[in-house]
């Protein structure tokens, strides 16, 4: 959800269409497909001849259409009646589209969880793919993995696949005739099933992989490779309904919380990540074999802990996705919900799009329209209840108009501001962080279309980002990105320092929990927020923060502070971080730094710049004691 037109565009020009055409003309099939629900809405929108070309091969039974969650959900992180909802909606439009009953599921980035059983049982899926490793971790072996498994929870089963890691390595990186090796090897010891799934955009869409896919002509060299395995009998192109029938089961499997190994690694804290990354150099080669699989990072929720931008775009869902229930679930509202649950914004690796400022706002902007309906006429309000889950209370502002939330534990910041007219959070802005990419010592980053030796593969997006390297750490913020977090700094302290963080405040109240009270007035609503008693000692002479909002959304912030407290010189300077311009009147005028927010991370590409938002942070002398903040909706 929010990518944009030209990328969907590309990706069915240089990958989607041409793959299927050149399986088509050379009767490489069936094969097994899943095209998410955003892609699909956008081929129904611009490019309806593609879909219909699925649709005839599916009539034929030569595609064999795979469901999910529609707007391509880690289900995992779904409530039950959430999850059931986006299966409904995949299946509704599978059997709308194409007239085909999906019998099968593609599991959002591999991320299973043992209860999902049950779930998908429900909702008419009978078979589940999931990777070799989420068996391997279990113990199973290697060789034992050439077959349909079993699972249940609460009394309802599943069958599931393990996908062979080995071939997603193979294909398409390596020359054809290694995985033609491979497949050959198990037709001798007897292995009656091989199952290769895994992104469609590997075959045009990755860096590097339209040359070597089409140009170079890997996939004709491919499909050559499989027609003579065909030909002499040593391989048969079976769809996976198919093969849940004629492969015997393998047995009953009970699968841990996993997903791929990559993305356990990405969801570590930096510190822990780099401390996997040592433990998997000292394990060495070990690692590829059935030991290196008993070592594993963290489970994809741990990104919800890691990046508490993420975890607020969650919780605010799942707030919504109640409220929206308690309202009798009306389907736009529900739709914008289910759109707002779409995976990639979430987390972050070499995929993942949290660093994405559109991808973002296009959870915000489903948000925005989700509760703008569900609250349309109501007047001004405020919740005092733990919306992110984090066991400190938040206060939840809101009505027909607008959204806020401000954490009295990080001394009144705003944490989100959403106005419904524009669809905008303006304290969207991405915190710049330490990752643990960015510790490696300095290097080039390699050029991702080209490989060593020619004629020997291409890399791998894996192999890419074993490369990234920086000439220069980037800027890492000390405190998390909201509205008005407040500091006072030293007065010589420069723009430059400011803005790359190396500095220390005088004072501030990033973190300081405070006491507040809300105090109703007529046509608005005032949060006063004072530290609590006990911080007293420690928040060094400020006396009160008061935030103030009507209901059409405009707010103010008014501060009090002991001049006494602060050294002559000093500056009070609170910081707001916008993703979107506002317009703000500084009481009395102030002068006003200004600085873009860039962060540095690494991507399919290699490495990134992207400008997340922009700070803004007047400074008055603390000889003043006091100032004033008014924003205003445009």
């Amino acid at each position: 959800m929010g990518n944009f037109d030209h990328v969907f565009e590309q990706h069915v020009r240089d990958v989607y269409r041409p793959f299927i055409e050149r399986l088509r003309e050379r009767e490489f099939l069936p094969i097994a497909l899943h095209i998410s629900g955003p892609l699909l809405e956008w081929l129904e929108a611009h490019d309806s001849a593609y879909l219909d070309l699925i649709g005839q091969l599916a009539a034929d039974g030569r595609i064999e259409l795979l469901s999910s969650g529609f707007y391509e959900p880690v289900l995992a992180a779904l409530s039950r009646q959430d999850r059931l909802e986006q299966l409904g909606w995949m299946r509704e439009a599978i059997q709308r589209r194409f007239g085909v009953e999906p019998a099968g599921l593609w599991l959002t980035e591999r991320v299973w969880e043992p209860d999902l059983a049950a779930d998908l049982a429900a909702a008419g899926v009978r078979f589940a793919l999931v990777d070799d490793r989420h068996f391997l971790v279990s113990g199973f072996e290697q060789d034992a993995l050439h077959a349909p498994f079993w699972t249940e929870s609460d009394g309802q089963r599943l069958a599931l696949f393990p996908i062979d890691e080995r071939l997603r390595y193979l294909v398409p990186f390596q020359p054809p005739a290694a995985t033609a090796a491979y497949l050959r090897e198990l037709h001798a010891a007897g292995r009656r099933l091989a199952v290769l799934v895994d992104d469609g955009e590997k075959f045009g869409g990755w860096p590097g992989t339209k040359e070597w896919v089409y140009e170079r002509g890997w996939l004709s060299q491919f499909l050559d490779a499989m027609d003579a395995l065909i030909t002499a009998g040593e391989i048969r192109l079976s769809t996976l309904a198919a093969a849940l029938e004629e492969v015997p089961s393998g047995g009953i499997a009970y699968l841990p919380t996993a997903s791929y190994r990559e993305m356990e690694a990405w969801s570590l804290p930096p510190r822990a990540a780099a401390r996997l990354a040592g433990l998997e150099r000292d394990v060495g080669e070990r690692l590829a074999g059935p030991d290196g699989a008993l070592i594993r990072g963290a489970h994809w929720k741990n990104f919800l802990v890691k990046y508490p931008e993420s975890n607020r775009m969650h919780k605010k869902t799942q707030a919504l996705s109640t409220l929206c229930r308690a309202r009798g679930n009306p389907a736009a509202p529900r739709r914008a919900i289910g759109r707002a649950q779409c995976n990639d914004a979430y987390w972050h690796g070499v995929f993942g799009g949290l660093y994405l400022p559109h991808l973002r706002a296009a959870i915000w902007r489903n948000l925005a329209a989700a509760e703008r309906e569900l609250r349309a006429g109501e007047p001004l309000a405020v919740e005092r209840l733990d919306v992110d889950g984090d066991g400190f209370e938040e206060l939840w502002i809101h009505s027909g108009k607008f959204s806020a939330l401000v954490s009295p534990r990080r001394g009144g910041a705003i944490e989100e501001y959403t106005l419904f007219d524009t669809g905008i959070n303006y304290a969207n802005a991405l915190t710049r962080r330490r990752e643990a990419y960015h510790e490696l010592a300095p290097a080039p980053t390699p050029d991702p279309t080209t490989s060593e030796e020619p004629g020997s593969g291409t890399p791998s997006i894996h192999d890419i980002e074993k490369g990234v390297r920086f000439e220069r750490l980037p800027p890492a913020d000390a405190d998390e990105r909201a509205l008005f977090v407040d500091r006072v700094v030293p007065g010589p302290l420069l723009l430059e320092g400011y803005s790359r963080g190396e500095y220390q405040p005088l004072a501030s109240w990033a973190r300081t929990p405070f006491a507040v009270e809300v105090q109703r007035s007529r046509g608005g609503v005032e949060i006063v927020c004072r530290p609590e008693e006990k911080e007293r000692a420690g928040t060094q002479g400020l006396a009160e923060k008061r935030l103030r909002f009507t209901a059409r959304g405009e707010f103010t912030v008014t501060y009090r502070w002991d001049p006494a407290a602060f050294p002559a010189g000093a500056l009070f300077a609170p910081e707001i971080s916008l993703a979107h311009p506002l317009e703000i009147r500084y009481t009395p005028v102030a002068d006003v730094w200004s600085f873009p927010i860039a962060t540095v991370s690494k991507s399919e590409r290699g490495l990134d710049e992207t400008v997340q938002g922009q700070s803004l942070t007047p400074r008055w002398s603390v000889a003043l004691g006091k100032a004033r903040i008014e924003v205003t909706p445009g």
